[in-house]
């Protein structure tokens, strides 16, 4: 892991080590041991702005103090020298400051290519691992959910699998309502919806949404209507039905989208750039709803990295706010990209007591038909967890989480 990385190599350089200015407004540190002998070269700008002493930073907050009104951004180093006993640079800058900074901080921050990389596809959210749907049995991971509630080790190997393939399954979980609330817990907590905090999935009377009918559910992303969608679905089977329909469907949309960019990159910019209106009308608990969102069915982030998938079929608005003339080009990229999903989803069963477990922002997700009976259900418990939850929990562990036990 990185910070093991890290902190393997941190031992080794204390006692060595060397400073100086360059091009007169960065420093150079020289490790000068045997595994990170590379040199370190940190602009003078951001190491002032980094500055770890009391009156630039807060350490209790982990927070800058720094008064940013008065920074100088064109700061410069006066001079340099490196205490190696301690491991640390000290540092006098042109504003009549001083700073100090250990080897160790240093490396972790470096601004080498493969440290960063490092950081970035590790600690600061793993690299995801894309997968076609003949792939699914050899990737989708299964875990122990008694060990997931009793082992922070346990804890991370879930979180790791479902960060990278965006989907994890957990078995012998007890066949009780409050499953999908102690798993939720026990990384952080639940997101509310306009559904509530826990929900059912189930048949019944009167539905307000498509998926508490026994029809066939299509691939879909649950909440495309929200501007912040719930990003990962915890799915608990209580009741499995014994018709023979009612199977999980997956897709992994973001190979879908590889295979689009490749293979029809005119579909691919369309259907990155022409903004939807997905929608939900209706009533829960006593409140009426209304939820609107305008998005394109792929995002992409400021790197050109996928974001998220938005996809739902019934739950598009009648409202299409684009020129006319994008209108027909649209329709055949989208259902281009349905028919690629479709061939591609996996189809299985949970049995009672699994937690499945995925990514809504990246996952496709749908259900076959079933026969729906008083002697013949169907009971899921599902909820909802936030990456920005999941990820900080992940890096927590990271650093704390011990490794997990030798089985024979």
């Amino acid at each position: 892991m990185w910070l093991q990385r890290v902190g393997r190599s941190l031992g080794q350089g204390r006692r060595h080590l060397s400073a100086k200015i360059v091009k007169g407004t960065s420093i150079e540190v020289q490790p000068e041991d045997g595994e990170s002998a590379a040199t370190m070269t940190f602009p003078g700008v951001w190491l002032r702005d980094n500055c770890r002493c009391a009156v630039c930073f807060h350490g209790s907050s982990k927070s800058r103090r720094l008064d940013w009104d008065a920074f100088d951004t064109r700061v410069r180093p006066l001079s340099v020298r490196s205490d190696k006993a301690a491991g640390q640079v000290h540092v006098s800058w042109s504003d009549a400051h001083e700073s100090s900074y250990t080897l160790a901080w240093l490396r972790q921050r470096s601004f080498d290519t493969q440290r960063q990389r490092s950081y970035l596809e590790d600690f600061y959210r793993p690299s995801t691992r894309h997968w076609a749907g003949a792939e699914f049995e050899q990737i989708a991971q299964h875990f122990d959910y008694e060990q997931v509630m009793a082992e922070d080790a346990s804890l991370k190997q879930w979180l790791q699998a479902l960060a990278v393939y965006g989907v994890a399954l957990l078995r012998g979980a007890p066949l009780d309502e409050g499953v999908v609330r102690r798993l939720a817990e026990r990384v952080g907590f639940i997101r509310r919806t306009t559904y509530g905090e826990e929900f059912i999935v189930q048949a019944k009377p009167g539905a307000q949404n498509f998926a508490y009918l026994s029809l066939p559910l299509p691939l879909h992303t649950d909440l495309p209507y929200y501007e912040y969608k719930p990003s990962v679905n915890i799915l608990h089977c209580v009741v499995q039905t014994k018709s023979r329909g009612g199977s999980n469907l997956l897709v992994d949309a973001f190979h879908i989208a590889d295979r689009l960019r490749s293979q029809h990159p005119e579909d691919f910019e369309r259907l990155c750039r022409i903004p939807v209106d997905w929608n939900d009308i209706g009533s829960e608990d006593g409140r009426e709803f209304h939820n609107i969102w305008r998005a394109p069915v792929i995002c992409l982030d400021a790197e050109g990295k996928y974001a998220r998938i938005n996809h739902s079929v019934p739950q598009r608005d009648s409202h299409f706010s684009v020129p006319l003339e994008e209108v027909e080009p649209w329709y055949e990229s989208y259902a281009r990209f349905v028919r690629l999903a479709r061939d591609d989803a996996h189809a299985f069963k949970t049995r009672p007591g699994d937690v499945l477990t995925f990514n809504n922002i990246r996952l496709l997700h749908g259900r076959t038909g079933y026969d729906d009976t008083e002697q013949n259900s169907r009971y899921i418990v599902g909820a909802y967890l936030d990456w920005d939850i999941i990820y900080s929990r992940l890096r927590v562990l990271k650093k704390h989480a011990p490794p997990p036990a030798n089985k024979s």
